[in-house]
């Protein structure tokens, strides 16, 4: 499978913020054991170029990551080369997409209208990113469908196991999932990943509930 075919098959991904060199790993781990096994990190994190290498080299099998909030060509350039399978920015950017796209990893940009949507797309994005996606609702996936349905669309911006499964109904085929699945902690426990273990799974039954209603 592709890496994006991958990413679709789970229909989440994980959107990780100031995670450590000693909390990434078990955090992964959880993540996978409950089912999600895209994770991104954004790149304003403290030392982010060395958690994507540490994911790549000791999760490759299990995990993909990638980086988030990426704005320019030059960052998404550096963290593909510290092993990011994926690329996500929160707007339009075609210089963005072309380094993603030259390096053969999957982009996601971000978009908010329909003019914006089909621009991203006909750059070359694999995926466009519905940034906030709380604004406008799992109704508006449902109505840009209609005369864009060949375009791949993933809300992302208050999105919970509650609303998970309207937005896949609607037409979206992935969710992006920040502080409602990955609270940020400098300090883990086993108690911590146990549940964390189980939101991913709830998010993964989400999806399911989804696409098969």
């Amino acid at each position: 499978m592709t890496v994006l075919s991958k990413m679709l098959d789970s229909g989440v991904v994980a959107v990780m913020r100031k995670t450590t060199p000693e909390t990434i790993i078990p955090i992964a781990k959880a993540l996978r054991d409950g089912g999600v096994t895209s994770l991104e990190i954004t790149v304003e994190t403290p030392k982010v170029l060395t958690l994507i290498d540490k994911v790549k080299n000791e999760l490759a099998d299990d995990v993909m990551v990638g980086a988030g909030t990426v704005l320019d060509a030059e960052t998404a350039r550096a963290a593909l080369m510290a092993g990011a399978s994926f690329i996500f920015s929160p707007t339009v950017r075609k210089e963005t997409i072309e380094m993603t796209k030259r390096y053969g990893a999957v982009s996601v940009a971000g978009a908010f209208t329909p003019t914006e949507i089909l621009t991203a797309y006909e750059a070359g994005a694999d995926m466009i990113k519905v940034f906030p996606a709380s604004v406008v609702g799992p109704r508006f996936f449902k109505d840009v469908k209609g005369p864009l349905p060949h375009i791949p669309l993933m809300p992302t911006g208050g999105i919970d196991v509650n609303n998970t499964s309207e937005y896949i109904q609607a037409g979206a085929v992935a969710v992006g999932a920040g502080s409602t699945l990955v609270k940020a902690t400098d300090h883990i426990t086993d108690s911590y990943l146990a549940d964390l273990t189980e939101k991913a799974k709830l998010f993964i039954q989400a999806v399911e509930k989804g696409r098969n209603n």
